[in-house]
């Protein structure tokens, strides 16, 4: 056999025999052949019969191989294995292999999926083939070399991760490329790699120039219009709270998990995304080991930025199972969460996607309820959010607004809008995924700076929808003023360059979702924004009014004033009982008590949450793609609140 007959290394390692070819038909009995095939083989290595006993069961239940049930469980070290499969088949064993020699060629990222073989070229002397050998395809790989033993030169053995590290290695500047063009080059529409485009830029300069011109000419009709405006968007996102709320109420229980499927428990792809984290890499490999998941079923990504050594060298200190695969994703704007996660994307292997954020602490049967509910479901349900809760609301009042805020959003708002079938912004953790819906969308925008917002609504154009789980995931609220203001800013431009893209062809959008969904998105991201940035103004307006009515006799109020005047007291103090139920809602005796009486502190958030909105409209002129990073801490779980 001559190896220029084989010109890629599919068809040369399908003519030997790696590659897999139709599994050989099972037993009538328990356990099928290929696993007993693979028992002899470790007998005869000298694996202790319990051993292999337990891990046959394990495979058996799992729908896995021994051999992967052996490796994934620690019993046996992944290079002692290969190597030991290398002696058999008398081939070199590489434990390491250069990725200056590896030929990055189209479609190489598949092998960071399956790896099996990748080809080697030398300056001195002829390519190499090196391959992953495995149990099952053993003795059919030693009769072709038996055969071929020329094909002993052109071969040598390697493990999985010293293959995949590699391939990351040889591709990473063509995959950072790919990573921040692909979705601008694919769906340039549902990109915000450009703030304004086009007509819609020319439109917006349009309708600026003619505000200010009536703004100029007839100050009082263009306060009255804006006024008008801002009222009913205002209004709109306080009868969305109110009916998810009133919802609620009826609410008299919750639909039981559904029961687990016949089939076999698929394999999980778990990213977390970590920057300058190493403080809570402990308490992050601790709250990913505590998962209840079958850990030869786990795809474990923690990606990194390839400088943020600090956090690398923790990662390094750890010990880490045969589950969990470091990704450094090399240096290159815009650095972003979405970036990171889409540069991984294509080597997930899970059937399910979930993302976490590297603080979190998930209920460890949350990726079991996701399952079971992805596959009782309909097809069209391609992300579930789970409910994010806020621990630390004792801490500050910030805090306990904070947490209110999630109770209501996440515990009652989203799970309203699941049921009815409407557009759904995702939280930035902990949702799930059927990852090649995920992949099919284009993944994470990596220029927009809340890509979960950006990706919920995506998901609806293309024909998908979002539900809801019920199993949590823990965090901490940012405490101090700075450090909320710097993580609300970078929400609120994110939530704008959402907004943008969307609407850059509003009637495509209102075809693509329908009406009243399309509706129901302006409400809550554009009189979000909006109703956020003109809070003080209506408040202003109140006030002045207010004060008119009581201290000066001769003011009079007309219809049109005296029911804009209704609607914004109803708006204000309503948006501020509503915020208050949804969350006291949401939340159960224990958080409520945590929160106390800083409720009271709402229009003073909400009044923060203007500040941190108007920095956004700053940031997105001068700075759009900036990721304010949120510190994070190591904390330890509060039993009590968590239980709850």
């Amino acid at each position: 056999m001559r190896l220029a007959e084989y010109p890629d290394d599919i068809g040369f390692a399908t003519a030997i025999g790696i590659l897999p070819a139709p599994p050989a038909p099972p037993r009538d009995d328990t356990v099928p052949s290929h696993l007993m095939t693979e028992a002899r083989l470790f007998r005869r290595l000298g694996l202790p019969k319990p051993l292999i006993s337990t891990m046959l069961v394990r495979a058996n239940q799992h729908g896995t191989s021994l051999e992967t049930e052996l490796l994934a469980s620690g019993s046996v070290s992944e290079h002692i294995y290969y190597e030991a499969l290398a002696e058999i088949l008398n081939i070199p064993f590489l434990d390491r292999l250069d990725p200056a020699e590896v030929e990055d060629i189209p479609g190489a990222d598949t092998q960071l999926v399956e790896p099996t073989v990748v080809r080697l070229r030398h300056s001195s002397r002829p390519p190499t083939t090196a391959i992953v050998p495995s149990a099952e395809r053993l003795a059919y790989l030693s009769e072709r070399l038996a055969h071929s033993p020329v094909l002993r030169t052109m071969m040598a053995a390697t493990t999985p991760s010293a293959l995949r590290a590699a391939l990351w290695q040889a591709g990473q500047q063509r995959r950072l490329r790919d990573t921040v063009d692909d979705l601008h080059a694919t769906m340039p529409e549902a990109s915000a790699r450009i703030t304004l485009r086009g007509r819609q830029g020319f439109y917006t300069g349009v309708a600026v120039t003619l505000l200010l011109v009536l703004a100029a000419l007839a100050p009082m009709l263009a306060t009255l219009a804006l006024h008008i405006v801002l009222s009913l968007l205002f209004l709109g996102t306080f009868l969305i709270r109110l009916v998810a709320l009133i919802a609620k109420w009826r609410q008299e229980h919750r639909a039981l998990v559904p029961p687990p499927p016949a089939r076999p428990r698929p394999t999980y792809s778990i990213f977390v995304a970590l920057y300058r984290e190493a403080a809570v890499v402990p308490q992050l490999i601790d709250t990913l080991n505590r998962i209840e998941w079958p850990a030869a079923r786990l795809d474990i990504k923690l990606i990194c930025e390839a400088d943020d050594q600090e956090t690398l060298d923790a990662l390094a200190l750890t010990r880490l199972g045969r589950q969990y695969e470091i990704v450094e994703v090399p240096p290159g704007q815009p650095r972003t969460k979405p970036k990171a996660l889409t540069y991984a994307l294509g080597a997930a292997r899970g059937e399910y996607l979930v993302i976490y954020d590297a603080e979190d602490r998930v209920d460890p049967m949350q990726l079991e309820e996701a399952w079971r509910t992805f596959e009782a479901g309909p097809p069209d349900i391609a992300c579930l959010q789970a409910p994010l809760v806020i621990t630390n609301a004792r801490e500050s009042w910030l805090s306990a607004l904070f947490a209110l805020e999630y109770a209501g959003l996440f515990r009652v708002l989203l799970p309203r809008l699941a049921a009815a079938r409407l557009p759904m912004p995702l939280g930035g953790t902990s949702n799930h995924f059927r990852t090649h819906v995920l992949q099919q969308a284009g993944g994470w925008d990596p220029y927009n700076v809340t890509e979960d917002a950006d990706l919920g609504l995506r998901l609806y154009r293309l024909g998908y929808r979002c539900g809801t789980l019920t199993r949590p995931t823990y965090e901490e609220a940012p405490v101090g003023r700075n450090a909320w203001l710097g993580q609300r800013t970078r929400w609120f431009k994110g939530w704008l360059q959402t907004w943008l893209v969307l609407m850059r062809h509003p009637s495509r959008l209102v075809s693509e979702m329908g009406l009243w969904p399309s509706l129901v998105f302006q409400v809550l991201i554009g009189g979000l924004i909006l109703s956020s940035l003109a809070h003080p103004l209506i408040v202003a307006y109140l006030g002045l009014i207010t004060w008119s009515l009581f201290f000066q006799s001769a003011f009079m109020v007309g219809p049109l004033e005296f029911t804009l005047f209704t609607i914004d007291i109803i708006n204000i103090f309503g948006s501020y009982a509503v915020f208050i139920a949804l969350g006291r809602g949401g939340m159960t005796d224990g958080e409520q008590v945590a929160v106390g009486r800083h409720w009271m502190m709402t229009p003073v958030y909400w009044l923060l949450l203007s500040v941190a909105a108007w920095r956004a409209v700053g940031e997105l002129r001068h700075n759009p793609f900036f990721w304010n990073k949120t510190a994070h801490r190591p904390v330890q779980p509060q039993t009590g609140t968590e239980a709850g």
